[in-house]
């Protein structure tokens, strides 16, 4: 297979990839309740005449077989859900959403009119593809338990046989024409954990009858930032952060409780439960200590991304291929941020990468979930070309 006429066929469907794009941009929904978008896509598949399968409410998968026989099975997954938040920006006024406080702000209407815009380019080349490519529609990534550990557990890519999987996000940080990605760990296993602290509330003028959950926070807030310096070797990568604390009505009155909301970004599940237990032991010290009381819940989230280093190889080698060595930007070090590719990536070899989408043209270098995030679309010309010219390349059985 020519790489040339891969790209030839990603120039001609470019335009197509804008309207789905805007089209679903228009049209978002939330994790877990993306049934429209779910027909929507069913539907362009089908014109495609590429089976679908649903094994799940939402999202579905797009079985397409090639023309030579081969037991490979390589899969391309998009996530389809949006978040809840009302967007902005002047760039993105002639296809706004129209769901009111739903927005892609995460990009994922363009990993889904990226990846159909792949199955209509695999789908003129379906007599030379070997062995079977699955279009993975995912839904929810962005709520646990994720949309991806779902479609795991319902034992349907296993017995598909898959050989190896990919997956992109779409990135600020780089202009379109570029991907970014390493070999081995690229982004963080993101946990949440709650605390409450259960005091005393009373006048703000007698502190002295009280106790006061506000105090006893500032010192957890604090005494939380030990753990990583104190406690995880420095060549570790590891965040603990606080970012909600909820308590009290007004000025003068000490409350009797005050919630707080964090995130712990870790790469390996021993270390997690390290910083856990850690959390839990400051809480329980600080608020024993002063006669309160409290609840600790720490919620598991989703693993770490480790690349698969033959299957990164095969990503980069390819897009230097295609679009020149300047086109690959390999990352020192990986992201806190996380992802539920990675679940994925506990059964199957896969790479994921990010799809340089930033510029100043488009406005779109606002981070990810900013109510002002756009993406450039010519990224789709590499991201379209890239996903369909990965199916022809070697795997390792």
């Amino acid at each position: 297979m020519e790489l040339s006429q891969i790209q030839n066929l990603s120039n001609e469907f470019h335009q197509d990839m804008v309207g789905i794009r805007r089209h679903l941009h228009r049209n978002p929904e939330l994790s877990y309740q993306e049934y429209e978008t779910t027909e929507y896509i069913i539907q362009r598949l089908k014109k495609l005449n590429i089976s679908v399968d649903r094994p799940l409410k939402t999202g579905c998968v797009g079985v397409l077989k090639g023309g030579k026989k081969s037991d490979r099975v390589i899969a391309l997954r998009a996530d389809i859900d949006a978040l809840a938040i009302r967007e902005e920006g002047e760039h993105k006024k002639d296809f706004l959403s129209e769901n009111s406080g739903i927005a892609h702000c995460c990009g994922h209407d363009g990993h889904t009119a990226n990846l159909l815009g792949t199955a209509k380019i695999l789908s003129r080349l379906r007599k030379d593809i070997e062995g079977t490519v699955l279009f993975i529609f995912q839904p929810g990534e962005e709520k646990l338990p994720g949309g991806g550990r779902m479609l795991c557990e319902t034992g349907y890519l296993q017995e598909k046989g898959v050989d190896v999987i990919y997956g992109l996000h779409s990135s600020p940080d780089y202009p379109p024409g570029t991907i970014a990605t390493r070999k081995g760990p690229l982004m963080a296993r993101p946990d949440e954990f709650r605390i409450e602290i259960q005091g005393t509330g009373g006048h703000a003028a007698s502190p002295h009858l009280t106790v006061d959950p506000i105090i006893l926070a500032a010192r957890i807030v604090n005494d939380l930032q030990t753990i990583v310096s104190r406690n995880i070797n420095p060549t570790e990568p590891a965040v603990v952060t606080v970012g909600k604390i909820t308590g009290g009505t007004t000025h003068n009155i000490i409350p009797g409780n005050v919630e707080m909301l964090g995130t712990v970004r870790t790469f390996s599940q021993e270390t997690a439960e390290l910083i856990r237990d850690k959390i839990e032991a400051i809480v329980k010290g600080v608020t024993q200590s002063a006669g309160a009381g409290y609840s600790f819940e720490f919620d598991f989230g989703y693993p770490a991304v480790i690349n698969t280093d033959w299957s990164t190889e095969a990503v980069m080698e390819t897009a230097k291929e295609l679009f020149g060595n300047d086109s690959v930007i390999v990352r020192d070090e990986p992201i806190m941020a996380g992802e539920d590719f990675a679940f994925y990536q506990q059964h199957f070899p896969g790479t994921f990468f990010f799809l340089g989408s930033g510029s100043k043209e488009a406005d779109s270098t606002y981070s990810w979930h900013h109510p002002r995030y756009n993406i450039d679309e010519e990224c789709f010309k590499t991201g379209s070309a890239l996903m369909a010219s990965l199916v022809f390349q070697p795997i390792q059985k």
